[in-house]
């Protein structure tokens, strides 16, 4: 049987999707918008190249990844539908999100309201939360891994370099380095072991930070600079950030893992909960 054929309007994958417009290229592979013969539905197809993978030793990462998006169903994270292989390539059929990435959003408009911040950092702390209940711990949580569809509703995609509760060591603890430097947690860096679940929440406090600020909490003029103010929890709020947003950024961005607020204490901060306006009428937290 011939896999993939032309048809006049597209490419034609196992008989059963066609093949549109590219929508993103990585390291390993392209992801293509598609259509389902099938159901007319529209979704992402991530294509990855079997040789290109298992050169640089990613066939587990690979593995970890559908076992994880197979784990995880949540409004708030992109679902796969199925995967497909062939004697050269991986498809990883996904739910399609029409709306792009977040990060976009945020560079065309320097940086976003604390209200708008608000509701992407409820879905965002919904999806993680939902995460670790499963035993899930994303551990690349970044702005270009935040996507939002047609109704600007936020969807957590990549779960490349995610782990499962069964990747802990005998201390309890992840010891794989992993993440995007801006965005890592302190305890990641220092290689001692770190709770997946607390340095996910810092991830989601650089987030916040960015959404809000239009740029990261720590920077400096290397690498090891940026680290050693990640390590301290050395950042600055501007300005135009409430009172309210500032107490629950320390609180998440505090570079004690086992002082950091958990995601039940984000939940129960005034900010979270009644967001940039109406909070005067709230009494402050004593958390």
């Amino acid at each position: 049987m011939q896999l993939e054929v032309m048809a006049n309007r597209g490419k034609i994958l196992m008989e059963r999707y066609e093949l549109g417009r590219l929508l993103g290229k990585g390291t390993f592979g392209k992801v293509h918008y598609a259509r389902s013969l099938e159901s007319n539905r529209s979704v992402a197809i991530k294509m990855l190249d079997k040789e290109k993978v298992l050169k640089v030793g990613l066939s587990e990462q690979i593995r970890r990844e559908v076992t994880t998006m197979r784990l995880v169903a949540h409004k708030n994270i992109v679902q796969l539908h199925e995967v497909m292989a062939t004697r050269n390539k991986i498809y990883f059929v996904m739910e399609y999100v029409k709306g792009g990435e977040l990060f976009d959003k945020v560079a065309k408009s320097g940086k976003l309201t604390e209200g708008a911040a608000h509701k992407y950092f409820q879905q965002l702390i919904s999806a993680v939360d939902y995460c670790h209940s499963q035993g899930v711990y994303h551990r690349d949580l970044k702005l270009e891994n935040l996507l939002l569809d047609e109704n600007e509703n936020l969807k957590v995609s990549d779960f490349g370099l995610s782990a499962l509760s069964e990747s802990k060591r005998q201390d309890g603890l992840l010891h794989t380095t992993c993440g995007t430097p801006a965005y890592v947690a302190p305890e990641v860096i220092s290689k001692t072991g770190y709770d997946g679940a607390k340095s996910d929440i810092w991830s989601c406090g650089v987030i916040l930070f960015v959404l809000v600020a239009g740029y990261l909490p720590f920077h400096g003029s290397n690498l090891m600079d940026m680290y050693r103010k990640i390590e301290q929890g050395d950042f600055r709020c501007p300005s135009w950030f409430s009172h309210k947003l500032q107490k629950l950024l320390f609180k998440i961005l505090d570079p004690n893992p086992s002082t950091r607020a958990s995601i039940q204490k984000i939940k129960e901060s005034t900010w979270f909960r009644k967001g940039p306006r109406g909070t005067l009428a709230v009494k402050e937290e004593h958390s």
